[in-house]
């Protein structure tokens, strides 16, 4: 069955609505042009008509641009009602995976030597698992001897984060001074 063809601007901003209704992550730009049959330019305009919507009518969920696209969640002020309804999906990290997480997204691409170089520990483990939650991956060899593994963040680390992209983590003094 071919979809209707999207004539009119608020069945556009509809049918974006519902992409990202069912999406449950963020979808780029060009994946949602492609499925709606619109240009980029289109679905950004579009998406930030839908962004503009829910702010001013303070809905409880939003549109996020985050991990290089578009994302309908939650806000955060509700978060104890959400986590008390359906319970946390991951148990938090500990102390030691934060600080390895931080390393990884602060350098990378960087390699378990030298996050190890830096911290002072093994981080074997904690590699395992940040590696299991979808918060890192292996993003090929340093060209070095033994031709070390390079680990980056994935889009996973972005959405939890909330970020855009990598450029809106805090200056590296900025989350010294947090931690203080």
């Amino acid at each position: 069955m071919n979809p209707l063809p999207l004539f009119f601007r608020e069945e556009k901003k509809a049918a974006l609505e519902c992409l990202l209704f069912v999406a449950g992550g963020p979808v780029t730009v060009e994946t949602l042009a492609a499925s709606l049959g619109l240009s980029n330019e289109d679905v950004i305009e579009l998406a930030l008509e839908l962004k503009k919507l829910y702010n001013e009518e303070g809905r409880g969920l939003q549109i996020r641009e985050v991990a290089g696209g578009y994302q309908m969640c939650t806000r955060p002020q509700y978060a104890h009602y959400i986590e008390t309804f359906l319970r946390p999906e991951l148990p938090s990290l500990s102390m030691a995976a934060l600080e390895t997480l931080a390393v990884i997204a602060y350098r990378q691409p960087v390699t378990r030597a030298e996050i190890e170089h830096i911290r002072g520990v093994k981080v074997d483990g904690i590699l395992t698992s940040l590696l299991n939650r979808g918060l890192i991956k292996e993003a090929g060899r340093k060209d070095a001897p033994g031709r070390p593994i390079l680990y980056v963040t994935t889009p996973r680390f972005l959405e939890l984060l909330g970020l855009k992209d990598l450029s809106e983590l805090p200056p590296l003094e900025e989350a010294a001074d947090v931690r203080e």
